[in-house]
């Protein structure tokens, strides 16, 4: 043979094995021989982060997604929330934010791999566990069980989701590694085999036999006794500075070999309205991730970033206390993206197991301060109930909860009368805690108190027969975690006037966020009257201003934190868009993220807020300050405490 001849033969050769290894199918599995997860053949480890989609603006992913990838991260974990894609049976939204095929992509092409949560349900501190109001339509349903009416709104929504999820499988050459079923299940007291072997079966059905599922629950024997089931593969998950060894014990209980699996490694922890600040210190988190990383255990640090919870997807812990706007987590990556030191802390760890990325880290992005917005008063709620209540007044005996009511978030105004005069002060109230969450209480247009949810059960009013009593009540977010979910908003039990029930209810739905981004709420024409007189509470109004990008400054629009110095409790939304909540006045969180991506460079930048209590307009400057520093351990001013312990949930149960 020739030269020519030999050197053509080994050159078809070489491209007949680099085809064949080319078309080899792609795999991940679980070695339970080998303690470990195989990827393609070979020992695999992940070190991932939790990032959630639906806390972050989508103008932002890639940014986030590059950091993470750049602190040594070789997988994300990320929830799908079901309530965000299909806030009404049947309506499913997967556009803009909500794209969570573009997330997956955009994750894949970064180089990062996924571990996927979908639920149904996922805790979450976000509103219900991520589950949709509307299935509380069945008033008797059982969350999160074998319930027939659960189980075919399960089913209807995974046979919707999950085939849209399954090219994205690492198996049909996308990111997915891990689809985990269900969440933390073993934290719940139905503890129904039958349910997670349905679960299994329908995961299968969709996504195929070779996916690895698995299962998360607390590290403790009670969590993984009704958590953890036959063909899901059982992990756990633990804070930092406990006994990881003893961590990890729980685990090989439930599966005697293969790979060690941290699911949630906290990282830092949630907040609540009315509770300090969570802060967890960089040494603690990087001391016992070296030990995870040591013992050769796969670890998912949660949260890496946590976001935030715009417009009302917040959640609550029992007893009642609800999650502020920020989700900040005092993770890594702050609210904004922003490098901490913990996020360097954390890199320098991994760095001693792993090769971490070449190349300049994506800076923190800048924030800028554009100040002082002049607020004027445009309407109350009672003034604009026309243009709030597009679906028009519901008449009935009792009070009629939200879900009776087709409303999912936010106000619905009660209006009634007093059957009789009450010349003193006569306790108006919910004798079974049936305000849920918060109420703002007026008598003929005079703000008399607020009720809420296990603090606050009676307001004494005063007024004669016929005076019009109007009650406001804000859902402050639904319980996402442990025995409550199934979580009620509105008056969900009658009132009572001293020993009297109320009847004769009209209820109005407000649509609050169609009003503003259609700018129906427009200053209301007032004759001249004499200065208003510094009042305890005043009715809830909605105050208006707006603010232009200074031109001449570079890279404008940036990143701000609008604050409300004397404003007390209530709603912001910026040219439409729902910022979420604030309530200076509890804490501990003052200020609120604002992302570039809302601002308008091209026109004025539109500023709408809902006080619910008392705007300092009434005696003294009545602005917003939009600022470049946030602010989210302020002092706490509730006197109602939660004997809560970091990264411990069984006091939730």
């Amino acid at each position: 043979m020739s030269p020519l001849g030999a050197s053509t033969m080994l050159l078809l050769l070489l491209l007949l094995l680099f085809g064949q290894s080319l078309s080899a199918p792609r795999s991940f599995s679980v070695d339970y021989q080998g303690d470990c997860f195989r990827k393609d053949g070979e020992k695999f480890r992940y070190i991932s982060g939790s990032i959630h989609y639906s806390r972050i603006p989508r103008a932002y992913w890639k940014d986030r997604l590059l950091k993470m990838y750049m602190a040594g991260l070789n997988a994300i974990q990320t929830y799908i929330p079901w309530n965000f894609h299909e806030e009404s049976p049947g309506r499913y939204n997967f556009s803009g934010d909500r794209d969570v095929g573009h997330f997956l992509q955009l994750a894949q092409d970064i180089g990062l791999l996924v571990i996927l949560r979908p639920g149904p349900y996922i805790c979450a501190e976000w509103d219900m566990g991520g589950l949709p109001a509307w299935l509380l339509n069945k008033q008797k349903i059982v969350l999160r069980s074998s319930d027939p009416d659960y189980i075919a709104a399960v089913d209807k929504w995974m046979g919707k989701l999950l085939p849209m999820i399954k090219p994205y499988l690492y198996q049909n050459g996308g990111p997915i590694i891990t689809v985990q079923v269900e969440n933390e299940y073993g934290s719940y007291f139905a503890c129904d085999y039958n349910y997670l072997r349905h679960l299994t079966k329908l995961f299968r059905s969709h996504l195929g036999e070779e996916v690895v599922l698995f299962t998360t629950d607390g590290a403790g024997l009670n969590y993984l006794k009704c958590g953890s089931i036959q063909d899901l593969y059982a992990t756990v998950d633990f804070g930092p500075g406990g006994n990881v060894t003893a961590a990890f014990e729980a685990q090989r209980h439930a599966e005697p070999h293969g790979p060690l699996v941290n699911s949630e490694y906290y990282a830092g922890w949630l907040d609540n309205w009315g509770t300090h600040h969570s802060v967890v210190s960089s040494a603690a988190v990087a001391k016992s991730l070296n030990e995870i990383l040591a013992m050769g255990a796969n670890v998912n640090l949660y949260m890496f970033i946590g976001g935030t919870n715009f417009g009302y997807w917040n959640g609550a812990n029992e007893p009642y206390s609800s999650q502020p706007t920020s989700y900040d987590y005092d993770a890594p990556l702050t609210e904004a993206g922003d490098l901490t030191d913990k996020y360097f802390a954390i890199r320098e760890v991994i760095k001693m197991y792993r090769k971490i990325p070449e190349g300049p880290i994506p800076p923190t992005t800048p924030k800028y301060a554009y100040g002082a917005v002049g607020m004027k008063k445009l309407q109350t709620i009672s003034d604009a109930l026309e243009k709030l209540s597009f679906s028009g007044p519901v008449k009935s005996m009792y009070p009629q909860t939200f879900t009776e009511l087709n409303q999912a978030f936010g106000y619905v105004l009660y209006r009634t009368t007093l059957p009789v005069t009450c010349s003193t002060p006569t306790p108006l109230s919910s004798p079974l805690n049936g305000v849920h969450d918060r109420a703002y209480v007026s008598v003929d247009g005079v703000a008399v108190g607020i009720l809420e949810r296990y603090k606050a059960i009676t307001v004494n009013v005063t007024g004669k027969a016929g005076s019009q009593v109007d009650i406001l009540v804000e859902n402050m977010g639904r319980i996402n975690y442990g025995s409550g979910i199934n979580d009620f908003k509105g008056l969900v039990s009658n009132m009572t006037l001293g020993r009297d029930t109320l009847t004769g209810w009209t209820m109005y739905s407000l649509s609050i966020d169609e009003a503003v981004s259609r700018g129906l709420l427009g200053e209301k024409e007032r004759k001249p009257t004499a200065p208003p007189q510094p009042a305890a509470l005043s009715l809830p109004a909605f105050y208006g201003g707006s603010f232009i990008i200074p031109n001449g400054i570079p890279d404008l629009p940036q990143d701000t934190y609008i604050k409300l110095p004397k404003w007390r409790k209530g709603q912001v939304w910026i040219n439409g868009f729902n910022l979420g909540r604030y309530w200076p006045a509890r804490g501990p969180q003052v200020t609120l993220f604002v992302p570039a991506n809302i601002l308008s460079t091209a026109a004025p930048n539109n500023v709408t807020v809902l006080e619910l209590e008392e705007a300092p307009c009434s005696s003294g400057p009545c602005t917003v300050e939009f600022t470049n520093t946030p602010i989210l351990n302020a002092t706490v001013t509730s006197h109602y405490k939660q004997h809560r312990r970091l990264f411990a949930k069984d006091d939730l149960l």
